[in-house]
């Protein structure tokens, strides 16, 4: 269980994903159901440490806060101004530390460049921002860097790709360490959903169609309808267009294709209902359009590497006398 909390701050430190790891795991929100941590920033050197906004971050507390940290969060950093090569010493065997005792890494964004230079992502899958991940390969040529992960774990160490992808991942570490209710709650009062999967593409390459038509309208219909059999030529139909300029189109914005969209769609509504009702697996199975349990169980298996069954176990909120 996670309950002592500690972001390191380095120069050049990113605003938003420094926002990220407090907003997360910074507030108290045991007001409206959610978890309570131990949060501290600390820097290698205490003091105001200058953003890569340009404005100053005024830091308490020196790397002792890893001593005894549950939780250690590399925060995304200016690697284009400063290079990995520059991190203090310290602080890279800081890192060292906290991973042999056993603490949870967690690295947003360009904070992967950290934990590459302490050596910690050798024979690792990890992933990091888009446009870092080849530099990352080439930097840890022993990695298995994941170019399309929102966010990887592997053991206790946690990347995450950029900007909104750290906010999955830290509501994932949430959801498996202090409980499902608990990521719910974090993420309702963040207003951001409660999960999305760790392997859903990085970016979309063309997020504005040029035409100007947004299929917003139709994935929203499409959640609220996920019983119904959705074939490409339906579904072209309602959004008015051709089926290649829809196929094309639907890539643009959501980076994949339609089934695949839907099977993910499927999986998260299907996990909602795991965790929140008591409702057979084949009637969760033909509720969130699967139409039976073995397929259910295979999607499951192929997204969450779990089961239905085991997920529910796990994760299912408290029956109340």
């Amino acid at each position: 269980m996670i309950h002592k909390v500690a972001a390191v701050v380095v120069p050049g430190v990113a605003p938003f994903e420094l926002g990220v790891a407090y907003e997360v795991f910074g507030i108290d929100r045991r007001d409206t159901g959610g978890p309570s941590f131990d949060f501290t920033l600390c820097a290698p050197e205490p003091g105001p440490v200058m953003t890569k906004g340009g404005f100053p971050v005024v830091v308490e507390h020196g790397l002792e806060a890893l001593d005894d940290a549950d939780l250690v969060v590399a925060v995304a950093y200016g690697i284009d101004d400063d290079g990995a090569e520059t991190l203090p010493q310290a602080y890279v065997d800081a890192l060292r530390a906290a991973h042999d005792r056993g603490a949870w890494l967690f690295a947003i964004c360009s904070g992967a460049f950290t934990l590459a230079r302490a050596g910690l992502l050798d024979g690792r899958r990890c992933t990091t921002h888009w446009m870092y991940t080849e530099r990352l390969a080439a930097e840890v040529p022993t990695a298995d860097v994941d170019p399309d992960a929102l966010f990887v774990e592997d053991g206790h160490v946690l990347t995450s790709a950029g900007t909104a992808a750290g906010i999955d991942a830290a509501l994932h570490l949430v959801r498996t360490q202090v409980g499902a209710d608990a990521a719910r709650a974090v993420a309702r009062r963040m207003v951001v959903p409660p999960q999305r999967e760790g392997g859903q593409a990085q970016f979309v390459v063309d997020p504005l169609p040029r035409e100007g038509v947004s299929l917003a309208g139709l994935l929203a219909w499409m959640r609220e309808h996920l019983a119904e059999e959705h074939t490409v030529s339906r579904l072209a139909r309602r959004a008015a267009l051709s089926e290649r300029t829809f196929a094309r189109r639907f890539r643009q914005e959501t980076g994949t294709t339609p089934a695949a969209w839907l099977a993910r769609q499927r999986v998260a509504r299907a996990q909602e209902l795991l965790e929140s009702t008591e409702a057979p697996v084949d009637e969760i199975a033909r509720v969130v359009g699967f139409g039976s349990a073995p397929v259910l169980r295979h999607h499951f298996a192929r997204q969450l590497g779990t089961s239905p069954v085991s997920y529910r176990r796990r994760f299912a909120a408290p029956v109340a006398s």
